[in-house]
């Protein structure tokens, strides 16, 4: 077990070097490969064309392509100071970048704005795995009935549904109309009754999309392992029908839904820009969004470097969670 947990962290240190190298090939040699002005994208198209230089010096844009990676890698880890023509500015490690038009270092707001995002999507995966797995486990036992089929008709609505939709339909109806939620945004420090009105309709929204697929695949994995020859074996030994499912047919049918779970959770750790924009949450999603619309290209250099670490953590936890549910990875 443990030189298998060893094997993944290493694999997974390699990674992070290569995501974080394809990062800055994408946002510093691609743009320049195709003749566009890199320090114009970081402090604007409008920008004196002094700002723009003393930026190019800053960034070291002239400097060798390795030194140029050597510097975005460095400052991740260890900080990195921006100097030229006279001005020095400092960001201190992790560095993810400087946005020089709004003269603010990326990652002391990314890490303001993330623990409305976890929040959000640590949340809403409850809800979804609750009531998916229950939904799509029911609907393999029961197949063909009524409860089979009205069960997947909501998760055929809730994949078809847009969030956007889904989202400003539960506004008007549960917030505007009935008035039962206060969808207004609370900081968790003022008040938690606030805080957890104005996340509930969120987390249901962005649930009801991953528990309908969920609910799809759970039925599907299932009704195939419950033809599995080991669980006939289970059942002609005389075990309750319980335990066949609790012990035999859930464990197998937690696999595929773990790589789902990892790969869901670091995707929403860069933000769920459709929820949050639609519930005016100020996370990650949000700051993406006025990034992308204000053309503030360190902050989204930021995201994009966050969600890939996001999801190079959640399938390292995912493959020890493999050791844990299936005694075959152990064994081999």
């Amino acid at each position: 077990m443990l030189a298998y947990l060893f094997r993944r962290l290493f694999a997974a240190a390699v990674m992070l070097v290569v995501i974080i190298l394809v990062v800055f090939g994408i946002f510093f040699l691609v743009p320049k490969w195709a003749g566009v002005d890199i320090a114009s994208s970081f402090v604007g198209k409008q920008a004196d064309p002094a700002a723009v230089e003393a930026v190019r010096q800053k960034l070291g844009l002239s400097d060798p392509v390795f030194v140029q990676a050597w510097e975005f890698f460095k400052g991740i880890f260890a900080g990195r100071t921006y100097s030229g023509g006279g001005d020095v500015t400092q960001c201190s490690a992790p560095c993810f970048g400087y946005s020089f038009r709004s003269e603010q270092a990326v990652w002391p707001v990314l890490t303001e704005r993330f623990p409305v995002t976890l929040a959000l999507a640590l949340g809403a995966a409850v809800l979804w795995l609750i009531f998916g797995l229950a939904a799509g486990v029911l609907s393999a036992l029961k197949r063909g009935t009524l409860w089979d089929r009205g069960a997947m008709v909501v998760a055929l609505a809730g994949v078809s549904l847009p969030i956007y939709f889904t989202g400003l339909l539960s506004l008007a109806v549960f917030s505007h109309s009935l008035g039962w939620i206060n969808a207004e945004f609370v900081p968790l420090e003022e008040s938690f009754s606030g805080w957890f009105g104005g996340m509930l309709l969120p987390w249901i929204t962005l649930a009801f999309l991953y528990a309908a697929m969920y609910a799809r695949i759970t039925r599907a994995t299932m009704m195939e392992i419950l033809g599995e020859d080991y669980i006939r074996t289970a059942r002609a030994k005389g075990l309750k029908e319980q335990v066949v499912i609790r012990k035999h047919a859930m464990r197998s049918t937690l696999t595929p839904l773990l790589t789902m779970l990892g790969m869901d959770l670091g995707a929403l750790m860069g933000g769920a820009i459709l929820t949050e924009t639609t519930f005016s949450l100020p996370g990650l999603g949000q700051k993406v969004l006025d990034a992308i619309q204000n053309q503030d290209l360190p902050f989204i250099l930021g995201v994009v470097l966050i969600t890939s670490l996001a999801v190079l953590i959640a399938n390292l936890v995912v493959d020890v969670l493999y050791a844990v549910i299936d005694p075959r990875v152990r064994l081999a």
